[in-house]
């Protein structure tokens, strides 16, 4: 196979972090942040491949990163773009030569190769092969939400309480942990901001949602947390509302951030908790998991995955598909379809 020596991207037209106030992952333009335009395909170096991508996946941290807001510095003039599946047409050393001809989802974009490309290229050894029973669509999301899912689900586990609370319960990475959450019996009680997105999540798998704008949140809170004893909060919103479910979670609750989708800094309203009742807040960021878990554990946990989606007891809600070369057109308002991932194709 003749590789072409340029390709079509997603390009960031600035570098390192923004110096701009924060304003989310609410977008209404790319014009500011990225062209379409050519770029020469990547090389593998040493111990990587080349994949040509099939599908990429839209998320939340993509759109932090290219507006500078990520917290990793961005790369002006690479490709943008996190996550994918593909097939791999080149490799940099034996095993990424192993890997050449097969399906993977893969993980990247920070270095300066990124998935909103036509080609990518990544370490082989954070490639994941995919099961032929995968759909694109699952396989597109494979890493950051489902293994994310996954091995915060452990740090519920191992909290000593059988329920939990998660904030920003109708993205997909809530839908995940609530299917999960039911089958291993679990509650989880989901928040989230608009009732009709209530019903769908129960069948999911949430024991109880919680509604932001109702009068009757405080209370409905406050009766649960005597009743369920959640000692975890995983939340990727880490706003004021988050700090006022901490605040109402009884001892040796823990406070596990993952993202930062509300703008505004939260009030603590009783430190002393920390104290006196032995509260913790902490950070979870899965490169951190990829890079302290055993090969063994690795392994295991893609295999689950895999086996969840391949049985159709996870399944990737995709409300657009939208091709690379319309994404600066088209992308802003599919981002505004909501209750589901948004896809980019070559």
């Amino acid at each position: 196979m003749t590789l072409p020596t340029t390709m079509n991207a997603l390009v960031l037209k600035h570098g390192g972090l923004s110096d701009a106030p924060r304003t989310g992952a609410a977008i209404d333009s790319l014009e500011p942040y990225l062209d379409y335009c050519p770029l020469p395909v990547p090389r593998p170096g040493p111990g990587e491949v080349l994949i040509k991508v099939r599908m990429a996946s839209v998320n939340p941290s993509d759109l932090y990163f290219i507006k500078g807001e990520y917290g990793q510095p961005r790369v002006k003039g690479a490709a943008a773009g996190f996550e994918g599946v593909g097939d791999v047409v080149d490799g940099n050393g034996l095993y990424a030569r192993y890997l050449k001809g097969k399906r993977v989802a893969f993980v990247g974009g920070v270095a300066g190769s990124g998935a909103w490309a036509e080609y990518i290229a990544v370490s082989a050894a954070t490639c994941v092969v995919v099961k032929p029973a995968m759909r694109d669509e699952d396989a597109a999301g494979h890493v950051v939400n489902p293994v994310t899912a996954w091995t915060m689900f452990d740090i519920v586990r191992q909290s000593g309480s059988k329920s939990f609370i998660f904030t920003a319960g109708f993205s997909q990475l809530g839908k995940l942990m609530a299917g999960l959450a039911r089958d291993h019996g679990y509650s989880m009680i989901a928040v989230i901001r608009k009732p009709s997105q209530a019903a769908h999540l129960q069948s999911l798998g949430a024991a109880h949602v919680l509604i932001e704008s109702d009068p009757e949140f405080d209370a409905r809170l406050a009766a649960l947390c005597k009743s369920e004893k959640p000692r975890v909060l995983l939340d990727a919103v880490a706003g004021q509302r988050a700090a006022d479910i901490f605040t109402a979670m009884p001892a040796r609750a823990r406070w596990v951030i993952y993202g930062k989708l509300d703008t505004a800094p939260p009030t603590i309203p009783e430190t002393g908790q920390l104290i006196f009742m032995d509260k913790k807040i902490e950070g979870f960021w899965l490169t951190k998991w990829f890079k302290r878990a055993s090969l063994i554990e690795k392994l295991k946990t893609l295999r689950g995955v895999q086996n969840r989606f391949i049985s159709g007891a996870w399944k990737t809600e995709v409300v657009a598909t939208v091709k690379l070369s319309d994404a600066m057109q088209d992308l802003p308002e599919a981002l505004k379809l909501g209750d589901g991932k948004v896809m980019l194709v070559p």
